[in-house]
């Protein structure tokens, strides 16, 4: 039976990676996404139910379109497939609770993130808005209207501190070091977690991010780089891995 389900998750994690794929491109774009049907970007072509299923299509097709034969991204299965990953890895870690539906909401975020920041160096509000709404509901539910106010407050507190840190960017590197999305994104990030361990995925973030940022400045000579998707990447580290910062401390301090 758990066979079925972890099978289940991951499942319902490639459709969902499908779909936030195209929202995460037509969003940043204006584009409508509810009745415009899926098509080539290169011909236009419009895709049959066979042409869309998740991962398999792209196996079957060679990654290319049936119309046109254009290569198509390995970007897309890519991200169904990690969503996938990343749902089966929720459910692993918290079974059917409270919190399996904020994995799954920051899972999913992380992928819109990823796609729009990606490609357009940009983060929709309503990315960061409706996962923000989902999960301090939750919280209520959870926890109650109490613990809920106290999250909110730490996403203030979180993006307050991520503001600070551009500033002080701004300062020493004379333009802009970080961008409005990225700062939006920290309240965010505070509602899910203490302010404490949002500090934690900053710095996580910034970690993971060096390397490919030396790498993409050495290949393209990229001078903006998308901090977004490192931020998420923070995020569910330290989420799925139930860090707790204090009892760390607390160790620390105790080998001293």
């Amino acid at each position: 039976m758990i066979t079925i389900y972890y099978i289940t998750f991951f499942i319902m994690g490639t459709i969902l990676g499908s779909f936030f794929n195209v929202l995460g491109m037509r969003i940043p774009r204006k584009e409508d996404v509810l009745f415009s049907r899926s098509h080539c970007e290169n011909c236009n072509h419009i895709l049959k139910w066979y042409e869309l299923i998740p991962i398999i299509s792209f196996i079957i097709q060679k990654g290319k379109c049936r119309e046109c034969q254009t290569k198509l991204s390995y970007f897309y299965p890519f991200s169904e497939f990690f969503l996938g990953i990343l749902f089966l890895v929720s459910y692993y870690s918290f079974g059917f609770s409270y919190e399996l539906i904020i994995a799954l909401t920051l899972s999913s975020t992380f992928i819109l993130v990823m796609v729009s920041d990606l490609n357009y160096l940009l983060i929709p509000d309503r990315f960061i808005i409706i996962p923000s709404i989902i999960i301090f509901l939750v919280t209520i539910l959870n926890k109650g209207i109490m613990e809920s106010l106290i999250q909110i407050g730490y996403g203030i507190i979180s993006f307050s501190f991520m503001y600070l840190v551009m500033l002080l960017g701004n300062f020493i590197f004379k333009k802009e070091s970080l961008g409005g999305a990225d700062i939006k994104l920290m309240f965010l990030v505070g509602l899910s977690l203490s302010p404490l361990l949002s500090v934690v995925v900053i710095f996580l973030a910034s970690i993971i991010a060096l390397p490919v940022s030396i790498f993409l400045l050495m290949k393209n000579k990229e001078h903006v780089i998308p901090y977004g998707p490192f931020l998420m990447v923070g995020l569910l580290i330290v989420y799925f891995t139930k860090m707790n910062i204090e009892e760390i401390f607390i160790k620390i301090l105790g080998l001293l």
